[in-house]
């Protein structure tokens, strides 16, 4: 039986068809996505980052991290792969490297991932874990494309390491933030202060992919927000008051190409139904501290060791993750991403939907 969520989930519904109204307004003539494209730009937050933060802040994650498929931690805040990494798997593309990292001479032919760890749409606080706000994430492409396209106008030497000039405009440009924008305002705020900081939010988001498109971008691809209500940390922190629970194109630019996916619906039909499809777990957190429900104490983060009412704890990982959902209280496990990538190459979550164009399905390596 799932637990019953909280208000958080009805704001992330709110927030996801106020996005569909952004989208609508701003595609003119969505045709069916094809999934064919030399180049990949990302934008984001911890749900498709590869390793901005880490690099960025100078930080790093401690194992169990990245154990399931990389044997070490990789920069994504998951025991392997996340959603990004399986659909640039099923567009026969390289994994996306990170923006920041400069070490080992990373290659962006196929693109790069401007998304960051506890990115917001937002410009950052004081109190942000993450400076690399929406608008600074665009910023950082407009000067990787200045640079890429400044570098091969004077040499070819650098051909395999960038994207060729044309791939900007050919590229699909992919988007998954807006949950910390949220989960922040609901940490802070009440609840008609959230609500009415959801227009502030997406006028900030509409304004970044307004300077995309006027730099060629044609082509995107919008994730709306997840049920954040069921995240073991927002149940942790909203669950034990009963009364924050709650049960479970035209337009202005002809030759956008926007797809709309609705991980909200994917995702919220997972943990509904996840015995269904091979989990035992729907809310517990695989890796944590506390045991069950949730196994989720705030003050200690998967992998690190901390000192809890004068006892030394250490957040452990599960012996097997794809019993679970939740990798850490906030992320999911790379079982659970990878069910949701298979979910939105079905097409069937997409508007417009692109099932007609799935013939390399056929091939998929997951």
């Amino acid at each position: 039986m799932v637990q019953q969520e909280s208000p958080i989930i009805n704001m992330a519904s709110t927030f996801q068809h106020l996005t569909f109204l952004i989208i609508i307004i701003f595609c003119a003539s969505s045709t069916a996505v094809d999934l064919s494209y030399p180049a990949v730009f990302n934008f984001g937050d911890s749900n498709s980052d590869t390793g901005n933060l880490v690099a960025g802040m100078a930080d790093h994650l401690e194992p169990p991290n990245g154990q399931t498929y990389f044997q070490k931690p990789s920069g994504r805040f998951c025991d392997g792969r996340l959603i990004i990494d399986f659909l640039m798997d099923a567009m026969d593309l390289p994994l996306l490297n990170p923006y920041l990292e400069s070490i080992a001479a990373p290659i962006f032919r196929s693109g790069c991932n401007f998304a960051a760890a506890g990115a917001t749409t937002l410009p950052p606080t004081p109190h942000s874990v993450c400076p690399f706000s929406f608008k600074i994430q665009v910023a950082q492409f407009l000067r990787f494309k200045a640079k890429a396209v400044d570098i091969l106008t004077k040499s070819r030497r650098l051909d395999k390491y960038l994207p060729a000039q044309d791939y900007f405009q050919k590229a699909l440009y992919m988007f998954d933030i807006g949950q910390n924008d949220l989960v922040g305002a609901f940490y802070s705020k009440t609840f008609d202060k959230v609500l009415a900081s959801i227009p502030i939010t997406l006028s900030v988001f509409e304004e970044g992919i307004q300077t995309l498109y006027d730099e060629g971008a044609r082509d995107f691809w919008i994730h709306n927000t997840a049920p954040l209500g069921c995240l073991p940390q927002n149940i942790a922190k909203f669950g034990r008051d009963a009364l924050k629970l709650d049960e479970l194109g035209c337009g202005q630019y002809q030759d956008a190409n926007v797809t709309y996916v609705d991980i909200y619906t994917i995702k919220s039909n997972l943990i509904a139904n996840y015995s269904r499809y091979g989990f035992e777990h729907a809310l517990m957190a695989c890796c944590g501290y506390g045991g069950p429900p949730l196994n989720y104490d705030i003050r200690v983060p998967c992998g690190e060791t901390k000192a809890v009412n004068g006892t030394s704890v250490t957040a452990k990982g599960c012996n097997d993750t794809t019993e679970y959902i939740n990798w850490d209280g906030i992320h999911y496990t790379e079982a659970a991403n990878q069910y949701v990538a298979s979910q939105i190459l079905t097409g069937k979550y997409s508007d417009p939907p692109f099932a007609d164009k799935m013939p390399f399905l056929l091939k998929l390596k997951f």
